[in-house]
């Protein structure tokens, strides 16, 4: 029997978020350290298998409360499921499905509500799968958009390219998604994606709270009315963010990365002046600014990431975050056998 086995991998954003939902410009890159997995092999029905984040059965009231708030009413059903959907939509419009049927299953270690990315994780990850098993391809360029289009208009989640873009893509890539560099394609919008040489980036940490967070779709869902409403402040802060990301690409292609520091910063500072930002977010920001490591948000919160100067000052980093029970590590951007990307 075959059994396909594909993953997606968590990411942070490194500038420029969140203003890939705003027609504006960011860097992000992949963290190997986690991943989604999708597990599918022929079946005699299409059967989607239940994980142990898709429980419905508890020891106790208070686990059941425990479970929903870490992993929401629905777990990652729902995503799999509306991903077969909509593959199996898109492909019958082309008449070139064989007619085999299939038994999937997820899995994840990508911590949940931390803004890593975890929910476009498990889509990604159960599309590679059932395009392996159909043999067909959706074009690399369209694929960040397709799913999006899974969460946003098949489950209602507010929410950005990046994410999708860097979980296709890989490595690190600088997106722009201005007006002028958005492209229609078969019916979706998609942005103009750059992938850039992962060695060109000085060394990295990313932070994550170990409590549990908010998700994503309540953390963006205020801004999104703010801007639609034409709030110039957060106008201008959208604005700030893509200046912020081009320049970042700059300085990476300059071979200056030490000048990602202070971008890094005045990014979360930004953000800061436009948000009510939880205290305990704010905290693994400051704890990192106070050992001399550039810190923002990773993505929508309960994560950072920053840039840091040697040893020294990343064991510093551990022990102060560690002490607002945070865990500390270093991003696996780019697989161990794999080449530079040319600019």
């Amino acid at each position: 029997m075959e059994i396909i086995r594909c993953r997606a991998y968590a990411r942070a954003g490194l500038l420029g978020n969140p203003s890939d939902g705003y027609h504006g410009k960011t860097i992000s890159l992949i963290l190997r350290n986690y991943y989604a997995e999708a597990v599918l092999y022929e079946w005699d029905e299409v059967e989607i298998v239940v994980t142990k984040e898709d429980r419905s059965r508890f020891a106790s009231a208070d686990d059941l409360v425990r479970d929903v708030k870490l992993h929401g009413y629905y777990g990652g059903i729902r995503l799999v499921k509306a991903t077969i959907k909509r593959f199996i939509e898109y492909f019958k419009e082309r008449d070139c499905l064989h007619d085999r049927t299939f038994s999937i299953r997820y899995a994840t270690n990508i911590p949940r509500q931390v803004g890593m990315a975890g929910s476009s994780a498990i889509i990604v990850a159960t599309l590679r799968a059932l395009m392996d098993f159909y043999h067909v391809t959706i074009p690399k360029t369209l694929l960040p958009s397709f799913v999006l289009a899974i969460e946003t208009q098949e489950l209602g989640i507010t929410a950005g390219l990046q994410d999708r873009v860097i979980q296709v893509y890989e490595g690190v890539v600088f997106m722009d998604f201005s007006y002028e560099k958005m492209t229609l394609q078969e019916g979706l919008w998609c942005g103009t994606y750059v992938p850039m040489d992962p060695t060109l980036l000085p060394p990295l940490y990313v932070a994550y709270c170990t409590d549990i967070g908010e998700p994503t779709e309540v953390f963006h869902n205020n801004l999104r009315a703010r801007y639609e409403q034409g709030e110039p402040e957060v106008i201008a802060a959208m604005e700030k963010f893509a200046h912020l990301a081009r320049m970042g690409h700059e300085a990476l292609l300059a071979g200056e990365p030490e000048k990602l520091s202070p971008l890094i910063n005045e990014n979360f500072d930004t953000r800061r002046q436009i948000s009510r930002l939880p205290d305990s977010q704010i905290a693994m920001v400051e704890a990192a600014r106070r050992v001399g490591a550039s810190a923002k948000f990773a993505g929508s919160g309960g994560a950072i990431l920053g840039t840091y100067e040697d040893e020294s000052m990343f064991a510093n980093l551990q022990r102060e975050l560690k002490a607002i029970r945070c865990r500390v590590l270093k991003p696996e951007v780019a697989p161990p056998d794999a080449g530079t990307v040319e600019n």
